[in-house]
């Protein structure tokens, strides 16, 4: 292993300005509890603006109604969107009947949305109603804390509904991993809990005063199914089995997939393997892992402060030498483990231990009641019927998971009332996902979530003309370079560069492990219609059998791989 470095541990320079705000904040505590008081405005003022973000919330306004609101001498509608924490997306219905009524009676737009990262959000949360908010998870067993910002995030599990037993291993692993993690403040309680302060010093021992430099993200993957999409994260616990009992993780560190356009010092970066451990190390390594990261972290440039740049910058070797030194564990040799897909099995599929599993396909995560489709209120008479647990997948879908065999019926007979099942859904909608984007996302320059349903059914319209209508393609649609949606490790990747205008991303494949690149830059819908028409329509006459589309444009020499993405992703 080599001991030499490509460049500095630390980036020296002037920091940036968010590490100031993270070390005058008092441990996130900030003046959020008076700027709750304050009525003359419905957002946040000053520094609080970005530490609520610590507390699982982003301020955001309607963009549909901007213009409006400034002609008439308003303010913008500010209101908050708050993400719950949810380790592997695991809860149970009653919990989801808490979260429902909140979501009906207390919101802007009265929807749930299951997001990517396996958890829920709540969009249109007035200021007034933000401490009822976290007063109503708390009293369901949940909360939002390190949902957002400079922490670790949510942590992910396969949602692998049939190995039941190895599932829920991994599962625990994840909820262990994400209590280590995070912040030890008393913030969080005392604000929105209304939880005495207690007399003591705070401390935070493993992310320190300043927190990281920037979001950290976090898997724990089951193979086969990569549907968590562990190259977009900066830390993945890859489970090895052996007879059907977890007995250890491979370690994989650096993935990012978050950009900014026209900036090349900016870039998409898949998992480096560390290497092999046994599951008692998992919090040792976890740790040693984020405070390497927290220690070594670009602070001067918040653009190239997440793990993957540090691991460029640094070296992989000296990462994980310096990893191995603060854990005390010496990484094994990378066991073999291998992805062949990444989508949820909807419908119906039976666990090794008899149990049912339902997955219901919902349609870029968004749960409302539609005109004839009462999407949102067929979830919750599940759930009042329900005997087992709910699971939300990182691909937006809900599984009923744990169903008994004399209750199968029933589920089926409401889901199907109220909409919930449609056998028509093709695969290509299936596999297809956008971020939210407008009107509620600040950083967005492009529709997405408001623009799939309808783009898809063109794709769909393609598929057919060629006579590939059951296959599908992994697409995705983000709108803007941030990286939400997981454009940059789809097979066809749309990312937002104006409104209705994307750069054309090809050459991902369906495993997820591999980047695609840029085929055509900041076009319409129009044209990219053209350009999906003219290759669909050459891989359903020239692809090998078996062979998906993102490994056809590859072979076809149509777009060249990206093998190093720091290096050729924009060749």
């Amino acid at each position: 292993m080599s001991d030499k470095h490509p460049g500095p541990l630390v980036v020296e320079g002037k920091l940036a300005d968010a590490e100031r705000l993270k070390l005058e904040s008092n441990f996130l505590r900030g003046t959020i509890a008076e700027d709750l008081n304050d009525g003359l405005t419905g957002g946040f003022n000053g520094d609080n603006f970005l530490l609520i973000r610590f507390h699982g919330m982003y301020q955001q306004d309607d963009r549909d109604i901007r213009a409006e609101r400034a002609e008439q001498k308003l303010e913008p509608r500010h209101a908050m969107m708050l993400r719950c924490r949810l380790p592997g997306g695991v809860m149970t219905p009653d919990q989801w009947l808490g979260i429902d009524k909140f979501a009906a009676e207390e919101t802007l737009y009265g929807s749930i949305r299951i997001t990517n990262r396996q958890t829920f959000q709540f969009h249109g949360i007035l200021k007034s109603k933000l401490k009822s908010a976290h007063q109503v998870l708390h009293d369901v067993g949940l909360d939002s804390l390190a949902t957002a910002n400079d922490v670790n995030r949510n942590v992910l599990c396969t949602s692998n509904p049939v190995e039941s037993e190895l599932h829920q291993q991994a599962y625990e692993w994840a909820k262990k991993i994400s209590e280590h993690l995070l912040p030890r403040t008393r913030a969080y309680a005392e604000i929105w809990l209304d939880q005495e302060k207690v007399a003591t010093t705070d401390e935070e021992p493993i992310l320190g005063p300043a927190y990281l430099p920037r979001k950290f993200k976090t898997t724990v993957v089951i193979p086969p199914q990569n549907d968590v999409d562990l190259h977009a994260n900066d830390l993945n616990f890859v489970a090895i089995a052996d007879n059907g009992r977890l007995v250890g993780f491979n370690v994989l560190v650096g993935g990012g997939l978050s950009i900014a356009h026209g900036d090349k010092a900016t870039y998409p970066r898949t998992a480096s393997e560390l290497g092999y451990i046994p599951v008692e190390q998992t919090l040792a390594v976890a740790e040693a892992v984020v405070t390497t990261q927290r220690d070594w972290g670009n602070r001067t440039n918040r653009k190239n402060a997440k793990t993957k740049y540090t691991l460029e910058r640094v070296g992989v070797d000296i990462f994980k030498q310096e990893v191995e030194r603060r854990s005390g564990v010496t990484f094994g040799t990378v066991r073999p483990y291998e992805f062949t897909g990444r989508g949820d099995r909807i419908g119906w599929a039976k666990g090794i231990d008899n149990k049912w599993h339902l997955t219901l396909f919902i349609e870029n995560g968004r749960i409302l009641d539609y005109p004839g489709r009462p999407l949102k209120t067929g979830i919750a008479e599940i759930a009042k019927i329900h005997k087992g647990d709910f699971r939300l997948t990182a691909n937006q879908n809900l599984i009923v998971a744990g169903v008994l065999s004399r209750d199968k019926a029933s589920i089926e007979t409401l889901a199907r009332q109220y909409g919930l099942m449609d056998d028509a859904i093709s695969e290509q909608r299936k596999n297809s996902m956008a971020c939210v984007s407008l009107p509620t996302c600040p950083l967005a320059m492009a529709e997405a979530e408001r623009f799939l349903p309808e783009f898809v059914t063109k794709v769909e319209a393609v598929m057919q003309q060629h006579g590939v209508a059951d296959e599908h393609i992994v697409l995705r649609v983000t709108g803007c370079p941030n990286g939400c949606g997981r454009s940059l490790l789809a097979e066809i990747g749309l990312v937002g560069k104006a409104i209705g205008r994307y750069n054309l991303h090809i050459g991902g494949n369906r495993e997820g492990t591999r980047i695609p690149r840029m085929y055509r830059e900041n076009i319409t819908e129009a044209e990219i219609l053209s350009d999906i028409d003219q290759l669909v329509g050459r891989w359903a006459k020239e692809r090998h059998d078996g062979e998906g589309f993102g490994d056809f444009t590859i072979r076809a020499n149509i777009i060249k791989p990206v093998l190093d993405p720091a290096r050729d992703f924009y060749d």
